[in-house]
């Protein structure tokens, strides 16, 4: 999987709100705080805004501040308010992908790829990101001894 840069600064501007949650935070702020270019992520809090992840406060006291508790904000929804589909193979979704010969069980080892993936982005929340309390099962994975070292 690969973590566009509007999905890294999505997640990243999504923590620094949990952090303050339910307290407003400006788009500078959260900039300076995450080193990351305002106009980049005003367009970012403009996706999550329109995916009811993140709510906007106009005014000299305004900014922005989740939509809901991080509690129940999982980063898999961040991820899709401002990429769309987790798992895609070339432009389809996995389910959608139909292969001939040799390759025809192909669509069966995308499916597991996605679902694998969900398995991770979408049963952790803010707030335990924020916590550093992960769910065991992601725990596990990062102990693998295999899970540090690049392929």
């Amino acid at each position: 999987m690969q973590i566009s840069a509007r999905g890294d600064y999505a997640v990243r501007a999504a923590l620094s709100l949990a952090t303050a949650y339910p307290t407003l935070l400006s788009t500078q702020a959260i900039a300076a705080e995450q080193d990351m270019p305002r106009k980049f992520l005003e367009a970012v809090l403009a996706d999550l805004r329109r995916a009811g992840i993140v709510r906007a406060q106009r005014g000299a006291e305004g900014g922005y501040a989740l939509a809901r508790p991080p509690r129940e904000v999982t980063i898999g929804q961040i991820l899709r308010a401002v990429d769309g589909p987790l798992a895609g193979v070339r432009g389809l979704r996995p389910e959608e992908t139909r292969y001939e010969g040799a390759a025809e069980n192909l669509p069966r080892l995308w499916v597991a790829v996605r679902a694998a993936v969900r398995q991770v982005v979408d049963e952790v929340s803010l707030a335990e990101m924020v916590s550093g309390k992960l769910p065991g099962h992601v725990r596990r994975l990062i102990a693998r001894p295999d899970a540090w070292e690049p392929r």
